[in-house]
């Protein structure tokens, strides 16, 4: 399991939200760079998003849902095509899992555990 994880809750429907793209990024005097990618299994998440050769250091990551591609699969009309959360990470040797709870019309995440 990679030092970053998620998991994403379809409030809307009271069950996970498979099939989701998420991308993971770092921050840096370039820009953005993009660490990983993947998408959500059954069970709404995500695991595996930092390369295993990667250097977790402290900085400021990005994930990146695409909540509007989930909803359109579902024929549901949503108002985010995206859903974007930037975090720092300060002590690399802790665990970082970024949860988002995610309905058509909004959404909330916060630190889990």
């Amino acid at each position: 399991m990679s030092a970053i994880t998620t998991h994403i809750l379809d409030t809307s429907h009271g069950r996970p939200a498979a099939n989701v793209a998420v991308t993971l990024e770092l921050q840096s005097d370039q820009g953005w760079q993009v660490l990983g990618q993947g998408t959500t299994d059954a069970a709404g998440r995500l695991k595996d998003l930092l390369p295993d050769d990667f250097a977790f250091a402290a900085g400021v990551y990005r994930l990146t849902f695409e909540t509007g591609a989930y909803f359109a699969a579902r024929n549901i009309e949503s108002f985010y095509p995206q859903v974007v959360i930037s975090f720092i990470v300060r002590d690399a040797a802790q665990h970082y899992h970024v949860p988002l709870l995610l309905s058509p019309f909004g959404y909330s995440t916060y630190r889990g555990s």
